[in-house]
C-alpha cells in the first residue's frame, strides 16, 4: 500500500512537472492554452473583416489596394468598432428592413444586411450642445466617410489628415468652432467649455491609441466602400 501511495505521488509529481513546464500542453509557463500568435490573429481578423463585408453586402473596390489592409480595416470598422452605428443617416436606416438583425422573423430573414443607402454616408443628428450663449443648440451631425471622386474617404482627407483626425481629434472641417468672447458669434458655434476645434460626440480620445498600421487600414477600407452623396458640408455631385 505504501508502495503503490509512493508512486501515485511520484507520478503525480510528473505530471505537475510536466503542466508546469509547458511540456504536456504545449505551452510556455505562464501562457493559457491560446498560441499568443499575433500574425495569426491578424490573418483571423483579415478574414473576418473580408467575410463580414460579403456577407452584409457591402461592395468593395478592390483596385490598386491590398486586401489584407482593406480586410483589417473592414474588422476594425464593422466587427471591433460600430463605426455605422453613428455614420449612418438614422439608426433605423442602419440595415434593410427583412437584414435587420433586432427584428423578430418572419421580418427578419435571417441574414444580417447593411443598408448600401446609407452605408456610412453620415447624417445621424447628436446633441444638441450649447450653441450661442446657451441660447441655440447645435446639433452635432455625423459625417460622410465615404469616398468622394479622388478616391479619399471622408471629405478627401489624406491619410496623414486622417491620423491627424484619429489622433487629435482636431476638426479640420470648423464645422462648429468656439464661440468667440466677444463679438458677433456665428450660429454654428459651440458655447463654453465646449472646444469647438475638436470633434464632439466622435470617439477620437479611444481611437488615437490605435497603431499606424491600424489606422491605415481604416483609410484603406474606407477608400474602398462606395461614394455617397450627402453629408453636412459635402459639396454636391462629390461622387462625380
Amino acid at each position: 500500500m505504501k508502495r503503490e501511495f509512493l508512486k501515485a505521488l511520484a507520478a503525480g509529481a510528473v505530471f505537475a512537472g510536466l503542466i508546469a513546464g509547458g511540456l504536456l500542453l504545449g505551452t510556455k509557463p505562464g501562457q493559457a492554452a491560446n498560441d499568443n500568435n499575433g500574425s495569426q490573429d491578424e490573418k483571423q481578423m483579415i478574414q473576418t473583416g473580408l467575410a463580414f463585408a460579403s456577407s452584409a453586402g457591402i461592395s468593395l473596390n478592390m483596385n490598386g489596394k491590398d486586401p489584407d489592409m482593406v480586410g483589417l480595416g473592414s474588422y476594425l470598422v464593422n466587427v471591433a468598432g460600430d463605426c455605422n452605428g453613428c455614420h449612418t443617416n438614422n439608426p433605423a436606416t442602419e440595415y434593410t428592413t427583412p437584414g435587420n438583425p433586432y427584428l423578430l422573423r418572419p421580418v427578419f430573414s435571417g441574414t444580417k444586411q447593411i443598408n448600401a443607402a446609407t452605408y456610412l454616408g453620415g447624417g445621424s443628428v447628436f446633441g444638441p450642445l450649447p450653441g450661442v450663449d446657451n441660447a441655440h443648440p447645435v446639433p452635432i451631425i455625423s459625417r460622410n466617410l465615404t469616398p468622394d471622386k479622388t478616391g479619399r474617404p471622408e471629405g478627401g482627407n489624406t491619410l496623414s489628415d486622417f491620423k491627424l483626425i484619429l489622433r487629435t481629434g482636431v476638426d479640420l472641417d470648423h464645422a462648429h468652432p468656439s464661440c468667440p468672447t466677444s463679438g458677433t458669434a456665428p450660429a454654428n458655434c459651440l458655447h463654453f467649455p465646449f472646444n469647438g476645434e475638436l470633434l464632439q460626440v466622435m470617439p477620437w480620445p479611444n481611437f488615437q491609441n490605435m497603431t499606424d498600421r491600424q489606422l491605415e487600414a481604416i483609410y484603406t477600407f474606407l477608400s474602398a466602400i462606395p461614394c455617397l452623396e450627402g453629408g453636412p458640408g459635402e459639396p454636391p455631385n462629390r461622387c462625380k
